[in-house]
């Protein structure tokens, strides 16, 4: 007997629809990135109902991603075995069973199990999704995986309006995060009965065996070492913002839902960067403005928030998409495999980094708050605010790493280019 997953995306005798396959492939990152913004929007309501420290906090946080990686690496190698849509089969169980137990959640362990799920279900969708998209645009990869992630950016200003207007309206993070079945109904029927390519791995007729051993090379290795910081650069700080910046004068939730608005116009016009810059160029550039960015924000209190933070989304823009696209042009034979490797990193490295920035946030108010005092209101905000900024700051040091390899890579590419093939 199929299992569920196998029948909800079912083989099609239908000719393909790329376009249709395209917005689906979008509707379902838009059900992945809402839970960032709902997460972090619910985190301190978490640590009151359920009586958390900040540093459980983060690792509550932290099991979405220790799911996306343990999809991503088990996902990906199997993505040609089972077919594309029995991955993405997969994920549409496992959002809609993460959003129930996540709302329907009694202490630590089913908040984090719930969340776990539901790391698992985005997960698979990005295992599936990225070499889909790959595989549907060969000769525009690095554009058209931007375009894809203009849906996950995009998908936290949705979630993080909605939160803010809920919060307004007096409905709390539960109702918030019911309304995140609403796309994930959308993505399936738009998935239902679709014809999925074949990889462009299987296209090029590339071996297993092939895919494995190019998955081993020392370049792409250190591409994979780079997808452990510059994911950490960019999804560490966004889940940590909504709960620090609230007591920084002014809404955490809306700062995030200006640095990811920031970030969906960027990677919707990537393209012109991509030809200008290449992406390597675009890599560099990226880190500096990431290491800027965080520091900025760092020293930064009220509206100066805005401004710092509007220059980390600069940073961050293309750094997801581009390490996919880099990867996907210049180690083709790693295939979906390589996707999900990268994926897979770029996530398990989050999920420790959340729980250090929760640890980090509560050695800074430990540290600023006098020995025997318990302070309250204004004076224990300003604490807060002091400590969480501090521990952003302390993330900035991974862009600097960043910068220094990406500037290696490019002198080498442009050595490499630059060498004379003698004639024969």
């Amino acid at each position: 007997m199929c299992p569920l997953f196998c029948v909800i995306i079912p083989h099609s005798t239908y000719p393909m629809n790329s376009s249709r396959l395209f917005t689906a492939s979008c509707v379902a990152l838009i059900v992945t990135a809402m839970s960032f913004a709902l997460r972090g929007a619910a985190t301190n309501d978490w640590v009151t109902q359920f009586h958390l420290t900040n540093e459980q906090a983060g690792w509550v946080n932290g099991s979405a991603f220790w799911g996306f990686t343990l999809a991503m690496m088990f996902g990906g190698p199997l993505v040609d075995q089972l077919g594309l849509g029995r991955i993405i089969g997969l994920a549409f169980v496992g959002h809609a069973l993460g959003i129930l137990l996540t709302i329907f959640a009694w202490d630590f362990w089913s908040l984090l199990g719930g969340t776990l799920i539901f790391g698992i279900a985005n997960g698979s969708v990005e295992a599936a999704c990225n070499p889909l998209v790959a595989s549907l645009f060969p000769e525009n990869q690095t554009t058209k995986l931007n375009h894809f992630h203009v849906w996950f950016p995009g998908g936290i200003v949705i979630g993080g309006l909605l939160s803010f207007v809920f919060g307004k309206l007096g409905l709390g993070w539960k109702a918030q995060f019911a309304t995140m079945l609403l796309p994930l109904a959308v993505y399936a029927v738009a998935f239902f009965g679709q014809k999925f390519p074949q990889t462009a791995r299987v296209q090029r007729g590339e071996s297993t065996g092939s895919m494995f051993a190019a998955c081993l090379a020392p370049g792409f290795l250190l591409m994979v070492a780079c997808m452990l910081l510059t994911a950490s650069t960019e999804l560490g700080p966004g889940q940590w913002i909504p709960s620090i910046l609230q007591n920084a004068g002014v809404s955490g939730i809306l700062v995030l839902v200006w640095i990811t608005g920031l970030m969906a116009v960027g990677r919707m016009f990537a393209g012109p960067f991509v030809h200008k810059l290449s992406p390597i160029g675009m890599l560099v550039a990226s880190a500096v403005m990431s290491m800027l960015g965080l520091y900025a924000m760092s020293h930064s209190t009220g509206g100066m928030l805005f401004a710092s933070a509007t220059l980390f989304a600069f940073g961050v823009c293309f750094f997801w998409p581009t390490m996919l696209g880099f990867v996907a042009e210049n180690f083709p034979k790693t295939g979906a495999l390589g996707l999900a490797i990268m994926g897979g990193a770029g996530m398990l490295s989050v999920s420790f980094v959340l729980p250090v920035i929760g640890g980090w946030y509560d050695a800074g108010i430990a540290a600023r708050t006098p020995a025997g005092a318990a302070p309250t209101g204004e004076a224990l905000a300003a604490i807060q605010s002091a400590a969480g900024l501090e521990a952003l700051g302390k993330v900035a040091l991974l862009p600097v790493i960043l910068t220094v390899v990406f500037i290696a890579i490019a002198v080498t590419k442009k050595k490499k280019s630059e060498v004379v093939v003698p004639a024969h």
